[in-house]
């Protein structure tokens, strides 16, 4: 029997709405890359999968950390290997390839854009010069471009591995990429091979190799090689004599306008390239490989569900923060050059001095398996060379701030329970950091100034960020009390849980500043109080100044690297004290002076919403017994500061760290990195679901929850009274339901039970 052509219509219409719905329900909808993309969020635009190794988009001009940069602001080409988010100078910016229409003499092919559309997974644009259209996605290991061009004009490409972002024509330039070769070779009239060899760039890293396999779907009809300021018409390849080479490709004029072009990148060889695409993407179709990206982020985003109700402004706000922290650091395995195995291997821990405090533990509760992996890559990596990353880059250890802060990595994934990890081998990683000095290499790894530290029980003025280093050593040493604790190591623990308290040997106590008494301050290695310090590095002038706790001291001719207390003031490293902050409240003169003291901090400005210092700040008021109090603080700094603008983020979103410390609040949760438990806030939506590991749920659920009634006036976890402002991770990771009940005033909740301490 026939269906009828109306009833075949009326079919096909409701099963394009059903598709059209479903796919606006599909929560990978509501990222939009482009939030905190100007200003100073500094995030990567184009495609990428999650942790994914390339990441394709435009380079505007040699400058920009991710690339990009708005428009009209011109485009060099599209490179495919970028990072997110990122302060300091720029790096990588690899394997650059340009669209264009005319001769081939003229390896400059910038084009300004008259539009840009971005949304996760994608990215395009038409050049006003030339009306071409480049479409972008992605695979884990290799790109994928379709670019249309104009009917009746020659479709050219150029591909150039000598660009990169970070160029500086003085030789060694600090931050800047250095080049150190490049090859290309056309290989067939459809492949062309070759690599980009650079080093230095932000973590004065040694020299990395990028290696490409580019495939097309037409063939070339002809080409010229560049090398050094040439062209060559009759040379297939330039090989690498230390000189910048290129291509500049034509697929003619006939046929179909449209050009498809896969990228392969490796790590490892050209080869490994092209195999990359063989496995990643074996056929044509640009929408397949996109579909697979969306899915995949799909997976990961579907894991956290915000009630249906919930703002679209604050969907796009949460989906976009989870986003951003999953793009970094970057799953390399099987792509290591420095050794060979089996373990994971992940790069671009850019910075974990960074992404300790709220990405680590986000990515913990949301994709366990992940973190797992990436603690095993940073194990893999000291097994092999030494010592635990702290800012690593192109395959490089290459930065330290402050702290050896993989040891608050490694101590989240302990009390939080992971599965699979050496803890014996990591404690001894931790003990690395701790007891064996870098010597020359403390800019790169370890714990810069730790001779003093150990002899003296603080570093001393002098000594290259003397103050934050101390702070984050106290809990850093707090954390290998952790695990040694937890693994029966008692002596260990003795001695690194009294370490811990090394913050309080530069604690002034009866220093004041702005109403309020005890500040970390700076002492020479004879034990005296510092109230003048030297200025600059002359060796011949001496200048001095009066050092107070919310002095920022960088002026032009001092080293900004070398202060006292890195990006922060005393008024904000005072109260980073994440394991005993029951001593600061103490010592501050008790709960009302601390109340006061946080009170000037936040309403005289002193607080500085872009870095993470202050990341736990707003929720001290925890400590005692106020717990509205850091509800009102955190909804006025989300309310202020994040929005759903490319201005949306207020600071650097340092691999994602800004972008997860605003989903936790937005859930009413934020952890204390090192330790198994969560702080409770006012969320900003009013039910969420976490999809577990175990297959369970745990639901954050609110109940008379409105503008007015922003205060929790009760609690029940799983049915029962929850009289605390914190809660366990054990407890969330049994699955369950946390109910807030709300009112319109603070209560006695959570005012009594206060969070644990060391």
């Amino acid at each position: 029997m026939k269906l009828s052509t109306k009833i075949i219509v009326f079919l096909g219409i409701a099963l394009g709405c059903t598709i059209e719905i479903n796919a606006q329900n599909q929560l990978h909808n509501y990222v939009d890359p482009m939030i905190g993309s100007e200003g100073d969020g500094r995030v990567f635009i184009g495609p990428s999968c999650p942790y994914g190794m390339v990441k394709p988009s435009p380079d505007c001009t040699v400058s920009p950390n991710s690339g990009w940069l708005p428009m009209p602001k011109e485009v060099t080409g599209f490179s495919q290997v970028h990072v997110s988010g990122t302060g300091g100078g720029p790096k990588y910016g690899n394997i650059q390839i340009m669209p264009f229409s005319g001769t081939l003499d003229k390896l400059d092919q910038t084009s300004h854009r008259v539009e840009e559309n971005v949304k996760l997974g994608y990215y395009q644009t038409v050049f006003k010069e030339n009306q071409i259209k480049t479409e972008i996605t992605t695979a884990e290991k290799a790109s994928f471009y379709r670019i249309t061009y104009p009917k009746n004009t020659s479709k050219d490409l150029k591909i150039d591995p000598g660009f990169f972002l970070g160029e500086n024509p003085e030789p060694n330039a600090r931050e800047a990429q250095q080049f150190v070769g490049s090859q290309i070779e056309i290989v067939s009239d459809t492949e062309v091979r070759g690599y980009s060899r650079i080093r230095g760039g932000w973590n004065n890293g040694r020299a990395y190799t990028v290696y490409f396999w580019a495939v097309f779907d037409l063939p070339i009809a002809k080409y010229v090689t560049y090398k050094d300021g040439k062209f060559y018409s009759n040379q297939s390849a330039q090989f690498d004599s230390g000189k910048k080479t290129a291509a500049l490709l034509s697929f003619g004029n006939d046929g179909k306008q449209e050009v498809n072009v896969k990228i392969g990148i490796s790590f490892l060889s050209e080869l490994k390239a092209k195999n990359n695409i063989e496995v990643e993407i074996p056929h044509w179709n640009f929408n397949i490989v996109l579909a697979s990206l969306e899915n995949k982020w799909e997976q990961l985003l579907s894991r956290i569900k915000l009630s249906e109700d919930t703002s679209i402004d604050y969907k796009k706000m949460f989906y976009t923060g989870l986003y951003h922290t999953m793009i970094m650091p970057v799953n390399r395995t099987g792509e290591n050059p420095l050794w060979t195995n089996d373990e994971p291997y992940y790069d671009d821990f850019y910075c974990i001095w960074d992404t300790f405090r709220s990405s680590s533990p986000l990515i913990t509760l949301v994709d366990p398996k992940r973190q797992v992996e990436i603690v095993n890559a940073m194990l893999n990596i000291y097994k092999r060379e030494g010592y635990l990353p702290e800012g690593r880059s192109g395959n490089d250890n290459g930065r330290t701030q402050g702290g050896s802060n993989a040891e608050t990595v490694i101590a989240d994934a302990f009390v939080k329970n992971l599965k699979g990890i050496d803890y014996e081998l990591a404690l001894k990683a931790m003990l690395k950091d701790a007891e064996v000095s870098p010597g020359g290499n403390a800019e790169k790894e370890g714990r810069g100034g730790l001779n003093e530290y150990l002899k003296l029980g603080y570093i001393p003025y002098g000594i290259d960020r003397a103050g934050n280093r101390t702070i984050d050593y106290a809990y850093n040493d707090y954390n290998i009390a952790t695990v040694a604790k937890g693994l029966n190591h008692t002596e260990i623990y003795k001695r690194y849980i009294k370490q811990a308290d090394y913050w309080q040997n530069l604690w002034r106590s009866d220093y004041e500043n702005n109403g309020s008494k005890g500040f970390i301050m700076p002492k020479d290695a004879a034990g005296n109080w510092l109230d003048e310090v030297v200025f600059g590095e002359s060796k011949i002038q001496k200048p001095t100044f009066r050092y107070t706790p919310t002095i920022t001291e960088s002026p032009w001719y001092v080293c900004h690297w070398c202060v006292y207390f890195y990006e922060g003031t005393s008024w904000e490293y005072s109260l980073s004290i994440p394991h005993d902050i029951p001593e600061v409240v103490r010592k501050s003169g008790g709960d009302l002076a601390f109340q006061k003291r946080l009170d000037t901090f936040f309403d005289a400005k002193l607080y500085d919403v872009s870095n993470e210092p202050s990341f736990l700040a707003p929720t001290m008021y925890h400590w005692i017994g106020k717990p509205s109090l850091s509800s009102d603080r955190i909804k006025e700094i989300i309310t202020h500061n994040f929005n759903t603008s490319r201005n949306g983020l207020p600071g650097n979103d340092d691999s994602g760290a800004m972008s997860s410390w605003l989903a936790f609040h937005m859930m009413g949760l934020y952890p204390n990195a090192g330790q198994p438990y969560y702080l409770l806030n006012t969320p900003l939506i009013k039910e969420t679901t976490l999809a577990l590991e175990s297959g369970k749920n745990f639901k954050i659920s609110t109940k008379k929850w409105s503008t007015k009634n922003k205060y929790i006036k009760a609690a029940f976890l799983n049915g029962k009274p929850f009289n605390q402002a914190w809660i366990l991770h054990d407890d969330i990771v049994k699955g369950g339901e946390l109910i807030l009940e709300m009112d319109s005033k603070p209560s006695a909740w959570g005012t009594t039970i206060l969070p644990p301490t060391k």
